[in-house]
């Protein structure tokens, strides 16, 4: 057989006419067996064993040309590999993703406050019986229950809580702090532990004020716009006429604060000055809806016998069901004296409270048939601290009487 008639093989014995006279005899029966061969492999699918030896057909790959060179073939299976397997972590990752936020969401049910149903921010206290609950909310559950004249109980098993029988639970303070949680500024989330830093120090989205605020300038907003701001602030320009006004009106705000300062340094050069630590300890009235009201035992200062009385929110019926709570005190002469006697007082905390007051100064002019003072609010700044002091036993704070020689 000749080259050109191999080279032509079975296809071109195939195509012509039978007895053509075409190549050599038996050609025609060769190239016939080897189409029959190769139908009964199937397209694409060849039957080696049926092939001649040193024959076979082109195998085709995924996404690649049977006519190509086989490096190429092989390059090509080797690309779609990496992108199956790639295929394969991706998906993996996003898995683990999922199970990730799905096990953080697990643990925020498991470690919140059983009655804000919040993260704790700060201790985290516990019943006999292990659920948990904020700081917050366990001083609040503590002074409700000195207001109604109850014990104090867990919300979710009744058992009774107080600040003796209640424990810090410091593992859980430990987890809760490296949960992330979001920034309330850039919206990303970091360990609680790590936040309070980032807002303050480190976001850029933090709000921040420009820093001539000192000469009135009202401007506030995210800390990567401080510097463009501070370049453009109008207020360095200002006349110093327009300066004085706005530093008039800054001085106003301070002159209270002065006065005060300036009061308790002239009383502190008196003659007669006395203080002593005083204990309000907790009753109740007689009247058939009783209410909550705190009194000091006796005391001694300047020679004169005293008491202070206590009470919340001005005596209403049920100031357990107000948000808003607050202290008002009255001190009381119980000693007999011969002459009036003008006095200045103030409460500040005790050495061992943490409690938060604002100091005022009062004053009253006693005598025999007018004893006892008004009601005059103790200064404490807000609801959440007036909580504290329901929440404990009793109430310590520090008493100055100065008394006012004519």
């Amino acid at each position: 057989m000749s080259g050109a008639e191999e080279a032509g093989g079975p296809a071109a014995a195939a195509g012509g006419p039978a007895g053509s006279g075409a190549g050599p005899p038996g050609a025609s029966s060769m190239a016939v067996s080897v189409s029959v061969l190769g139908e009964a492999a199937g397209p694409g699918l060849p039957d080696d064993a049926g092939l001649p030896a040193g024959r076979s057909l082109p195998l085709p790959e995924a996404g690649g040309d049977p006519d190509a060179p086989p490096k190429k073939r092989l390059r090509a299976a080797e690309a779609e590999a990496a992108a199956a397997a790639a295929a394969s972590a991706a998906t993996a990752s996003a898995s683990a993703s999922a199970g990730s936020g799905k096990l953080e969401e697990r643990l925020y049910s498991v470690l919140c406050c059983t009655v804000c149903l919040d993260l704790p921010k700060a201790s985290v206290y516990q019943c006999t019986n292990g659920h948990l609950m904020c700081a917050g909310c366990f001083i609040h559950l503590l002074a409700d229950a000195r207001l109604k004249e109850e014990q104090a109980t867990c919300p979710n098993c009744r058992c009774e809580i107080s600040k003796s029988l209640c424990c810090r639970n410091l593992a859980v303070e430990k987890a809760v702090s490296e949960l992330p949680s979001e920034c309330g500024f850039c919206m990303r989330q970091f360990p609680r532990s790590l936040l309070e830093r980032h807002q303050k120090e480190e976001c850029q989205d933090r709000v921040t004020q420009c820093k001539y605020k000192r000469i009135g300038c009202p401007w506030q907003g995210p800390f990567h716009e401080l510097t463009v701001h501070e370049a453009e602030c109008t207020h360095p320009t200002k006349t110093g006429n327009e300066l004085m006004e706005i530093l008039d009106e800054m001085d106003q705000t301070h002159k209270k604060e002065m006065q005060l300062y300036n009061s308790i340094f002239s009383l502190l050069s008196f003659e007669k000055i006395g203080y002593t630590e005083v204990q309000f300890r907790p009753y109740r009235t007689d009247d058939f809806i009783t209410r909550l009201y705190y009194e000091t035992p006796r005391f001694i200062v300047l020679s004169q016998t005293w008491v202070l009385k206590a009470r919340v929110n001005d005596s209403e019926r049920n100031p357990n069901l107000s948000c808003k709570r607050t202290l008002s005190f009255q001190l009381i002469l119980k000693s007999k004296i011969s002459s009036p006697m003008e006095c200045s007082f103030l409460l500040l905390k005790g050495p061992y409270d943490d409690v938060k007051i604002n100091p005022v100064i009062y004053h009253f002019v006693f005598t025999n048939e007018n004893n006892e003072t008004d009601y005059v609010p103790l200064p404490i700044i807000d609801s959440v601290e007036c909580n504290k002091l329901l929440a404990a036993k009793n109430i310590n704070l520090r008493l100055f009487i100065f008394q006012i020689q004519k």
